[in-house]
């Protein structure tokens, strides 16, 4: 680490805790040449995962989108924000623990419904119903016979 007055390349830590939101370290140093002190932000550099979409195009993984789904798939049913919540910030941590640096949306619908289903199967039925892209009420039948079939 470099002092920002005199570009001296050695500083010692004096002080180091987590900030308020946990997402970072606030580092208090010194440096050893003049004696002035300053402080740094240390946080976890996550190299960003772009999802495939169905036409080809790619765009950066964002758990807001998927969270705004479910929102609407669960409207108006007894699942709370803090459930969803839960489940996307789930999807997300298999999302980087997989070392990928590409997937599918597909693959990401399919770990959604998922879970969605052990949450509330009427909010998985409508998230399907959207994702999956139902033509026809048969299309919308088979899924609901298969969940019936499954219990």
């Amino acid at each position: 680490m470099k002092c920002p007055y005199c570009s001296y390349g050695e500083t010692k830590v004096i002080d180091s805790r987590p900030t308020e939101d946990d997402a970072s370290i606030k580092r208090r140093r010194e440096c050893l040449k003049c004696f002035k002190r300053f402080t740094t932000y240390e946080t976890i550099e996550t190299i960003p995962v772009l999802v495939i979409k169905k036409d080809g195009l790619r765009e950066t993984f964002n758990k807001r989108k998927i969270l705004n789904g479910l929102l609407r798939a669960c409207e108006k049913r007894p699942v709370s924000i803090s459930e969803l919540e839960q489940l996307v910030d789930d999807i997300e941590k298999t999302v980087y623990n997989s070392l990928d640096q590409e997937i599918t949306s597909k693959k990401i619908g399919e770990m959604v419904m998922s879970k969605l289903r052990e949450i509330d199967e009427v909010s998985y039925v409508r998230f399907a119903s959207v994702y999956r892209q139902f033509k026809d009420i048969n299309t919308f039948m088979d899924e609901l016979n298969k969940i019936i079939k499954e219990k």
